[in-house]
């Protein structure tokens, strides 16, 4: 069965970093485009940052490039969510998805696959 399981999120204060993780199990991991969402009281999913099976293609949405990264380690079937100079306007529910067949995307409609999602809350 295929799971996306998120974590690392909470509270932090504006300019602080959190990283989260989105541990998968039940499929061939490197065949899949993995991305984060995040949604927003009020507001629709939007695409943050997506990267192909193999690592070699990474979209970012522009709101959070230069702050963001998302690096994957094939090997622990995980991919992570680095978040730095975090804003009051970055606070959501954080989601991974997986899609088998796209290389890069940052379309929610593209993403079959999703998590329960991750708190994270920006705030002094």
């Amino acid at each position: 069965q295929l799971q996306l399981v998120e974590s690392g999120g909470g509270l932090v204060r504006p300019g602080g970093s959190l990283r989260l993780s989105c541990a998968t199990s039940g499929f061939p991991f490197d065949e899949y485009l993995i991305a984060w969402f995040r949604q927003a009281p009020g507001k629709g999913r939007e695409g943050v940052s997506c990267i192909s099976g193999l690592g070699e293609t990474t979209e970012y949405v522009d709101a959070v490039k230069g702050r963001f990264s998302i690096p994957r380690d094939n090997a622990k079937n995980t991919v992570y969510l680095q978040m730095n100079d975090l804003k009051p306007e970055d606070t959501a529910v954080y989601y991974c998805a997986a899609s088998r067949y796209f290389v890069s995307s940052l379309r929610a409609r593209d993403y079959y696959y999703w998590g329960q999602g991750t708190q994270v809350t920006v705030s002094s």
